[in-house]
């Protein structure tokens, strides 16, 4: 089923920040330092890299691990979003939440370290039992989402495997040229239009 994917928006400034940006800050050092250092990253170096105190940051996140599903979800949501963001308004037909999957999923333009970051970073996060059941639900979620989207079942589960296996050359460092990634992505597109013929 579909795998987790995100692009963070990156941090925000430090000064004047409002709960929700001071939340994303500490999101965003937890992030970085955990991709370079693991798990064993103290709050208080959190707290430090986000710019607010070791106070500020049990505020917002009363325990690591608070911190780490907090960081799961936001992969989670982040994902979702972008690909709400690519449903055409113009797309009515069977199938329009899958082709918003597969024009993310398969985006000549996907920039290859941030689809590695974010890989190193499930790893990372997948080693604690809460993390497992937030991408489990999120599997189902996209299950019952796609399943509600109009195609064939089979269509379906094609295309979004495939557009998944493309996703992962990305992930591991291996990507398709731009212009097979095009063509790759134009042909899924096209299944989903094809099924009724």
């Amino acid at each position: 089923m579909p795998q987790t994917r995100w692009r963070w928006r990156g941090c925000v400034p430090a000064g004047g920040r409002s709960p929700e940006d001071t939340r994303d800050a500490i999101l965003e050092a937890a992030r970085r330092l955990f991709l370079t250092d693991g798990l064993q990253v103290t709050l208080a170096r959190v707290a430090s890299e986000a710019g607010v105190s070791k106070g500020g940051l049990i505020y917002h996140f009363g325990s690591k691990e608070d911190l780490v599903t907090a960081l799961a979800v936001r992969m989670v949501h982040e994902f979702r979003h972008e690909v709400e963001e690519r449903v055409e308004a113009d797309d009515a037909g069977p199938g329009r939440l899958v082709r918003a999957y597969v024009r993310v999923s398969v985006d000549p333009a996907a920039d290859q370290t941030l689809a590695q970051e974010r890989q190193a970073l499930e790893v990372i996060l997948g080693t604690v039992a809460e993390v497992h059941e937030i991408w489990r639900a999120d599997s189902r979620w996209w299950k019952d989402a796609l399943a509600t989207d109009g195609l064939p079942e089979l269509t379906r589960d094609l295309v979004i495997a495939a557009a998944d296996g493309v996703w992962a050359t990305v992930e591991w460092g291996d990507p398709y040229p731009p212009g097979r990634t095009e063509a790759l992505r134009d042909r899924l597109l096209a299944l989903t239009h094809e099924w009724g013929e």
